[in-house]
C-alpha cells in the first residue's frame, strides 16, 4: 500500500489544483490561489507581493503558520491542517475599467476587514452549521456545544447568539494598508481539538469542530469565504465603496453580537471606554452610548463584552 502524504487522516491537505479549477475562473475576482505547507505569516508574504507589484485577487493559503499576528501583535497558532490561514490581496484604491470600477476612498477602506468578516460568518454557518456571531470589529465566535459533539446550535440572530452555550473565539481578522493595497489575514480554527488550543488572557479560543460543527471540511469552507468576500468586495466597489447602499452595513449589523450588550472597549491611544454598544455607523465605527448618555465613536479597540 502506498504511504499517504500526510500522516492526520483527520486533516488532509489543501489541493491547491482543485481550488484553482474552482474559484479562479473567467470574469472572477481570484487569478490566483497559492497554497503553502508552512510559511511565517501569510500576511506579511502577500504584503511584499503587493510591493512587488502582485495584482489584485492572490490568495495565499498556508497548511501552518509559524509567526503569524493577530491585532497587538499578538500571536495566532495552530496545529498543522487544523485551521484555515490565509490572506487575500486587494487594491481598492486602484479604478478597474473592465468592471466599471472607481477607486474606492480611502476612508472607506477600513470596511475591507468587516467586509471579510461578514463573508467568513455566512460560511461558517452554511457550512458547518454552528451558532456563530461577529464581535466588533473583527472576531468570529462560536457556541460550544459540549456533551454533543455531534451537533452545533442553529443559527439565530446576533442578538440570540450564546444562548446554547459559553461563545469563544474561532476566527480573527487582520487588515494592512501596504502602498495602494490592502492585505486582508483570516485565522480560523476548524478541526483543532480542545489541549492544542492556546493559553490566552482573552476571549477563550474555540474551533468549529468543539462547536459541533456539522463539517469541518476545508476545502469546502474556503471556497465558500472566498466566494463569500469576492461577492461582498465587487458589491462595495460598485457602489464606490459604500457599505450601506451595498448591504454591507445591514448585514453586518444583523450578524454583530456586540450590538444591544453593555462594553468596555479598550482603546489604542491608552484607557478604556464603557457602556452600551448601540450600532455600527456607516463608517464602521462602533457607536457607545455612556452612562451619562454621551454617544462615543470608536473606530478601534478590544473590545469586551460585559454582559
Amino acid at each position: 500500500m502506498a504511504a499517504s502524504p500526510y500522516t492526520n487522516l483527520d486533516r488532509p491537505p489543501l489541493s491547491a489544483r482543485a481550488l484553482q479549477r474552482a474559484l479562479v475562473v473567467p470574469g472572477g475576482m481570484w487569478h490566483q490561489v497559492d497554497v503553502v505547507a508552512e510559511t511565517g505569516s501569510t500576511n506579511a508574504d502577500v504584503a511584499q507581493a503587493a510591493r512587488d507589484g502582485a495584482a489584485e485577487g492572490l490568495v495565499l493559503v498556508a497548511e501552518q503558520q509559524v509567526a503569524g499576528r493577530g491585532r497587538r501583535d499578538r500571536q495566532w497558532l495552530s496545529p498543522p491542517r487544523a485551521g484555515l490561514t490565509l490572506s487575500v490581496l486587494l487594491r481598492p484604491g486602484l479604478a478597474d475599467a473592465d468592471r466599471g470600477w472607481n477607486p474606492a476612498p480611502q476612508r472607506a477602506w477600513g470596511w475591507l476587514p468587516l467586509l471579510a468578516g461578514v463573508a467568513l460568518l455566512e460560511a461558517v454557518q452554511r457550512v458547518a452549521e454552528v451558532d456563530a456571531a461577529l464581535k466588533w470589529p473583527n472576531d468570529l465566535l462560536v457556541t460550544d456545544a459540549p456533551g454533543d459533539p455531534g451537533k452545533g446550535g442553529e443559527s439565530g440572530t446576533a442578538r440570540e447568539f450564546g444562548t446554547a452555550g459559553e461563545p469563544g473565539k474561532a476566527a480573527g481578522i487582520l487588515a494592512e494598508v501596504a502602498g495602494d493595497a490592502v492585505v486582508v489575514g483570516i485565522g480560523l480554527n476548524v478541526s483543532t481539538r480542545a489541549e492544542e488550543l492556546p493559553e490566552t488572557t482573552g476571549l477563550p479560543p474555540t474551533s468549529l469542530r468543539i462547536a459541533g460543527a456539522e463539517s469541518t471540511d476545508r476545502d469546502p469552507m474556503l471556497r465558500a469565504l472566498l466566494r463569500g468576500i469576492a461577492r461582498w468586495y465587487g458589491g462595495w466597489r460598485e457602489t464606490d465603496g459604500d457599505a450601506e447602499l451595498c448591504g454591507l452595513l445591514g448585514a453586518y449589523r444583523r450578524g454583530c453580537a456586540t450590538l444591544g450588550r453593555e462594553v468596555r472597549v479598550l482603546l489604542p491611544e491608552g484607557g478604556a471606554l464603557t457602556g452600551e454598544a448601540t450600532t455600527v455607523d456607516g463608517d464602521g465605527q462602533l457607536v457607545i452610548r455612556t452612562a451619562d448618555g454621551t454617544e462615543r465613536r470608536v473606530s478601534a479597540g478590544d473590545v469586551l463584552h460585559v454582559r
